[in-house]
């Protein structure tokens, strides 16, 4: 059966862009190509811009679309209302000339023979300049859901065609050079995935914020998925890291449990007329589900297969890397998980340039809100609370924009804000999307932020310190570093890159290391489990205060134990992935004890010491009956991040090791917990931070395949000085003749071993003869703090250079 106006789609692609618009162009091409792959699409058909055309043609309506439109200014708000809105009634008072009419009918009948009479449809806007590199239309023109009805599906299509000249369409067009009249609309009439009856959302093949490539990042929610691009909703998130996962590993990198307190779904009330009131409506979402992902791990490992077939075809046809942007429907019927939508990512398309922006508050005060960072940005200004739409106009330039959330009609303003805050919202929300498009910082879910912020207070907002965004109290000075990394050459000696933080691993990707040097547990272990380990594994002797706290953590589908070795392993190998496959040395835990008391659950199980520091800290807590099952979890969290998890790049490091022999008790006790040296190539350094690893350096190379210089550690004990002391702080001095004699011999004696030597303490990231030093030493690596690299890499280029060493 062939028509004119409507078109299969196992009978458009990606070359029919003019025709059906990218939306689509783009079902058409993956109904075709990708379902053979595995990647389902509902079925469905366009109904062409030639029909578009034709319509407007048939009312002649065209001379009096000029009228309205060619003399517009789009940033008179009272003038594009008026003339948008009879733009829209002209279209939507066309009549349908009978044999398109007839074609559409038909297609339905095609649609009802495939899936049974009880289908019912989505009925989409597709702009025929949709998803171009330069501009995305992401919710510029509407869409309309579990449409059933012949007189439902006209009335639908009429209404899409409407949209095309929305104030927001309107205005998008102008921002993005496009002519109002020459952006034909397609709309796409598809089989609807009952969503609301599962999940749904939306993912990239990208990281959003950092540009990060070797990652899928995954947005999910209860019922329909408009609560996730209205920000409505704190969706959960996950990431799959691409690379181990085409190598056969199947697992989650990172996940975090969003709020969903809401759920949309169809409304199913109607008026006296017989027609819905709203065709969707929110419910509340009950408390135990809340705290479940809204769709399992299988489910996200799914999602990660179509994104990378996805992301693979389109760059195969662009000849070149294409990141993707999709959406995602989990039907509650047949329980299977479809792709409705994929058009390229718009923000890092853009990204052409290999340079490296750091923005750097230089003062803090106080912090009034956070939430989720948009962009790696600062920017200050005037807060301007906008409630509704009807306040819009009272917005003004180089203010910070502070809402519930915000729709496309608000995007006249966004684009002359300094940044963006909402109550509301996830990662890819309207706002979120938008201010990336716009490059200008934005804080979403910050929950309270229209109460606890005032008109005209001035505030600094800052996304450059990880996941989390920072409302600062009045205006902060901020610096901002620009360097061409393609300028920048490569040493001989390796820099690496000292981090603890997961949320900041994407971000400090692109900088130019040789992998991570050291990698701390104690961050995550705070951050992301906050209960000590032997709290997990002996619940019985916490007090039931400790025990109701603990459950109210880790909640009631996961084993404690499971909960730990989770966390631990995602948090590692999330930072891992920002350099893989280059080596990334993981330090097991290295907590004084009464760092370990503050952890929940801590103080049953750590003794009071007077001189932490070089107490009961490091090697000698593993073997030891106090806390060897607490690092038998460490153990088990590090053989899942690399034999489950695929990360093999991953090195272990032990921490202050007093004597050779408590090093072979480790390794043993390691053995017992699965992770056994040399096999599935592990290596594992110890740090080389008590003069007795200088000492016996001969010695501990037998046992251990490297050494990292601790500089910290080593000039306190070398100096005999505590570092935590203020009043003899004088006397700890990094590049003390004694302090570098040990340097000096530890490089020379891991040398001689064949073992690898590095240093990894702060010595190196605040002294540039200290670097100068140590290249000169030929030491392997040296790691530094992130915000170190760049300048220091710069000094060790020009020692190469001159030939100092």
């Amino acid at each position: 059966m062939s028509f004119k106006y409507v078109k299969f789609f196992n009978e458009i692609g990606i070359d029919d862009v003019a025709k059906v618009g990218g939306k689509n162009a783009s079902l058409g091409e993956m109904y075709q190509v990708l379902s053979h792959e595995g990647v389902k699409v509902p079925n469905g058909f366009a109904i062409t811009a030639d029909a578009y055309n034709y319509i407007f043609t048939f009312n002649d309506i065209w001379k009096s679309l000029h009228v309205e439109l060619d003399n517009i200014d789009p940033d008179d708000v009272d003038e594009l209302q008026k003339r948008g809105k009879r733009c829209r009634e002209l279209v939507y008072n066309c009549v349908l000339p009978d044999d398109l009419k007839s074609e559409i009918l038909k297609g339905f009948e095609v649609l009802r023979d495939e899936y049974g009479e009880q289908i019912s449809l989505a009925v989409r806007s597709s702009a025929t300049a949709e998803d171009s590199p330069e501009a995305s239309f992401a919710g510029q023109n509407d869409t309309y859901l579990n449409i059933s009805s012949d007189d439902e599906l006209l009335d639908a299509y009429k209404r899409c065609l409407s949209s095309n000249f929305t104030d927001r369409s309107i205005h998008y067009k102008f921002d993005n050079g496009f002519d109002y009249l020459k952006v034909y609309l397609s709309v796409c009439v598809m089989k609807m995935v009952r969503s609301d009856k599962s999940s749904s959302g939306v993912m990239f093949s990208i990281d959003t914020e950092s540009g990060f490539n070797d990652v899928v990042f995954i947005n999910g929610a209860y019922g329909l998925g408009e609560n996730i691009v209205q920000g409505t909703i704190d969706p959960d998130s996950f990431y799959v890291h691409k690379p181990t996962f085409v190598s056969g590993h199947r697992a989650v990198l990172k996940r975090r449990l969003g709020k969903k307190h809401l759920k949309m779904v169809f409304n199913d009330e109607i008026n006296k007329d017989n027609i819905a009131v709203e065709f969707t409506k929110n419910i509340p979402v009950d408390e135990n589900e809340q705290k479940k992902f809204c769709i399992t791990d299988a489910d996200v490992m799914v999602l990660a297969d179509y994104a990378i077939k996805i992301e693979n075809h389109y760059s195969k046809q662009a000849k070149h890397h294409k990141p993707m942007d999709m959406e995602w429907a989990k039907d509650g019927d047949d329980q299977e998980i479809y792709i409705v939508q994929a058009r390229p990512e718009t923000v890092e398309s853009k990204n052409r340039g290999l340079f490296y922006e750091t923005y750097i508050l230089k003062d803090r005060s106080k912090v009034l809100l956070e939430g989720r960072a948009v962009g790696r940005k600062v920017a200050s200004g005037r807060v301007r609370k906008i409630v509704d739409a009807s306040k819009l106009n009272e917005f003004k330039a180089g203010e910070v924009l502070v809402a519930d959330t915000t729709t496309p009609d608000w995007e006249p303003i966004m684009k002359i804000a300094a940044a963006i805050i909402t109550n509301k919202g996830g990662r890819t929300c309207h706002a979120a999307i938008i201010s990336r498009e716009l490059g200008i910082p934005a804080i979403v879910g910050a929950e309270n932020a229209t109460e606890i912020l005032s008109d005209g207070d001035e505030v600094t907002i800052s996304c450059a310190e990880g996941e989390n965004g920072y409302v600062y109290e009045g205006a902060l000075e901020f610096a901002v570093e620009k360097t061409d990394l393609q300028t920048l050459e490569k040493t001989q000696t390796k820099i690496m890159m000292n981090l603890g933080n997961p949320d900041l691993a994407f971000s400090l990707s692109s900088l130019p290391v040789d992998g991570i040097g050291l990698a701390r547990m104690e961050f995550i272990i705070n951050e992301y489990i906050k209960i000590h380990p032997m709290a997990l594994i002996h619940p019985e002797k916490l007090d039931t205060k400790t025990q109701h706290e603990i459950n109210n953590i880790i909640g009631r589908d996961i084993d404690p134990q499971e909960y730990f070795i989770q966390r631990l392993s995602e948090g590692v190998a999330t930072i891992a992935s920002s350099v893989y496959p280059k080596p990334c040395v993981v330090r097991m835990s290295d907590f004084k004890t009464n760092e370990y008391a503050v952890l929940l659950g801590g103080s049953a199980f750590e003794l009071s010491e007077s001189n932490p520091m070089i107490g009961f800290r490091g090697a000698s807590r593993y073997a030891h009956p106090a806390y060897e099952e607490g690092f038998g979890l460490e153990c088990k969290a590090m053989k899942r991040v690399r034999d489950e998890m695929g990360f093999t790049n991953i090195i272990l490091m032990i921490p202050f090791c007093r004597r050779v022999q408590e090093g072979k008790d480790v390794i043993k006790t390691m053995a017992k917990y699965g992770l056994v040296q040399g096999e599935n190539g592990l290596e594992v350094y110890v740090m080389c931070e008590i003069p007795n690893n200088v000492i016996l350096i001969d010695e501990f190379s037998e046992v251990f395949d490297g050494f990292s210089i601790g500089s910290n550690d080593l000039t306190q004990l070398t100096l005999g000085v505590d570092r935590d002391s203020e009043i003899v702080a004088f006397d700890y001095d990094e590049r003390d003749t004694g302090v570098l004699k040990m340097i000096e011999m530890a490089v020379s004696g891991a040398k001689r071993n064949g073992r690898h030597s590095g240093i990894c303490g702060q010595a190196p990231s605040d002294y540039p003869e200290m670097a100068e030093f140590l290249v000169n030493l030929g030491i392997d690596s040296i790691s530094l703090n992130p915000d170190s690299i760049i300048k220091t890499a710069q000094t060790i280029i020009a020692m190469e250079k001159s030939k100092k060493f």
